[in-house]
């Protein structure tokens, strides 16, 4: 299990080698209209799913994958819904951001992800990230898109 110092460190060894990481990151719908969020092992609170693009990988190759792995996701509709920049530390993060609708989740909890929710997206739990209540309030048509995740 990842803590959240390891995943500090992890960051950290990452940024000596290379000082921009790419990342994705998917808000999942069912068909109520709930959105997926997801509890880190390394992080707290609730935040949209994500995950990070391999050298050479597509990010719509990347966020079908991390959300497979982690989620146990199949199917769906994939659309692109933005690209953000993101600070971590010191290393630029910068985040693909894609909406899925109509795909199945198979959770198990994994060494990343130890829960998932489908909430309101005009409600979300107390504790989501600051990242995952912005992208929740753009999809809703309650705020404007911000370039910044």
């Amino acid at each position: 299990m990842l803590t959240n110092l390891a995943f500090r460190l992890h960051m950290l060894a990452r940024s000596a080698i290379s000082p921009s990481v790419l990342g994705v990151s998917g808000a999942v719908f069912d068909g109520e209209g709930r959105v997926l969020l997801v509890r880190h092992s390394y992080a707290p609170g609730w935040h949209l799913p994500s995950g990070g693009v391999k050298r050479g990988e597509h990010p719509d190759t990347a966020v079908r994958r991390e959300l497979a792995e982690e989620l146990g996701l199949s199917g769906g509709t994939f659309r692109f819904a933005g690209f953000y920049a993101r600070k971590a530390g010191w290393v630029s993060a910068p985040v693909a951001f894609y909406r899925v609708d109509d795909a199945i989740v198979n959770f198990r909890p994994n060494l990343e992800v130890r829960a998932i929710s489908f909430a309101d997206p005009l409600a979300p739990p107390p504790g989501t990230g600051r990242g995952s209540l912005r992208r929740l309030a753009e999809l809703t048509g309650k705020a404007e898109i911000s370039p910044y995740w």
